[in-house]
């Protein structure tokens, strides 16, 4: 894990305090970096020292020092010496070499491995060097799912806690957050779809509901099969939950996939916006209407155009419904019965919508 650069410079500063020749080995006896030509014999002992109980071993001109990893032996270190001053020094480049793991590990971590994977934080050819240095497969199916937690309680640590337990410490899954509002699971499909994903999103769902929690909105971006693509899937569910805030509010769990028209206007600019409402409606907006016009206008659209079940679920004569788009005709130069001009008029409801949550943010 440690590159070789920096086992190099590591032991010849010991040797510049020391005056004593090192050698860094493999479990198996293969030299990975020394400050001398001279630990050729030492060779033939390592791998049996490297089965034996002993943290330390002389062994004719030399002395062996292990160094582990979470219990798995990473390196062995070689003082040539045999005098109590080779074992000090031994003990104490073993030791700088254990916190060079920890800290190299923490450096290389999986979470923080995700984290800079879900923000575009990392080159190409880093991703797949940390990705095989941490056993991350590269090519299986994953998802981003991403739990924002209600921000006037401020509950994202309890929420990131709640989905570390929810997964468990043997899942495929990485649970993390970016943000104190947010935790992000990406999740381990195998060679399942995102159908499985709805399910999964519910669950969640559900599970944190369960916890007490309330105010959460679970949304997730596409499957994808390059661990590179991972922030593109991140990037799908921030969007989808941020769409949803404006389209979809009775939606608790989205999809990046069901957000239909509203994806699109949600990537307008607002200048674009602003010229579209005025070349439609003048110097009004749709939302000017008064709360009469515009249930009728969502109840006509709610039942697809339709006059007879629109009159009959606002409990109001047909004569009176048609006289109401009649008078919307008038003022607005669109008639809801024609297909394109409803079109028109339900995107129009969308963009004010829409301009109406980003003049808020």
């Amino acid at each position: 894990m440690i590159s070789n650069q920096v086992l190099q410079n590591t032991i010849e500063g010991i040797k510049e305090i020391s005056r004593l020749d090192i050698c860094v080995m493999d479990a198996e006896g293969r030299e990975i970096v020394s400050t001398a030509d001279v630990f050729a014999d030492a060779a033939s002992s390592v791998e049996d020292f490297a089965l034996s109980q002993a943290d330390s071993q002389a062994a004719g001109p030399f002395q062996f020092f292990k160094v582990f990893d979470d219990k798995l032996l990473e390196y062995i270190v070689v003082v040539f010496g045999d005098d109590d001053h080779s074992l000090m020094v031994g003990r104490m480049a073993a030791f700088q070499l254990r916190g060079l793991l920890a800290a190299f590990k923490e450096h290389y971590d999986r979470d923080g491995f995700m984290k800079n994977l879900l923000l575009d934080n990392l080159l190409l050819i880093d991703i797949y060097e940390r990705a095989k240095k941490l056993h991350i497969p590269s090519n299986v199916q994953r998802v981003v799912v991403l739990i924002e937690s209600d921000r006037s309680q401020q509950s994202g640590r309890d929420a990131l806690t709640a989905m570390q337990e929810y997964a468990g410490s043997s899942s495929s899954d990485v649970v993390t957050a970016v943000d104190e509002y947010n935790v992000v699971v990406v999740r381990d499909l195998g060679a399942g779809k995102n159908a499985e994903t709805e399910r999964y999103a519910q669950a969640v769902m559900k599970y944190l509901l369960s916890q007490g929690f309330s105010g959460i909105r679970v949304s997730y971006g596409n499957a994808v099969g390059e661990l590179k693509d991972i922030s593109r899937s991140y990037k799908e569910a921030k969007m989808a939950l941020d769409v949803s805030r404006i389209f979809f509010e009775d939606k608790d769990v989205i999809a990046y996939s069901q957000l239909g028209i509203g994806r699109l206007i949600y990537q307008l600019p607002l200048p674009l916006c602003k010229m579209f409402i005025q070349e439609i409606f003048k110097d009004r907006r749709p939302d000017d209407f008064d709360e009469e016009t515009l249930t009728t206008i969502n109840k006509f659209f709610e039942n697809n155009l339709n006059v007879s079940e629109t009159s009959r679920q606002l409990f109001i004569h047909r004569n009176t419904l048609v006289y109401r788009l009649d008078k919307l005709q008038r003022s607005t130069g669109l008639d809801l019965r024609v297909f394109e001009d409803a079109i028109t008029f339900k995107i129009a409801l969308m963009v004010v919508k829409y301009m109406q949550f980003m003049e808020e943010e």
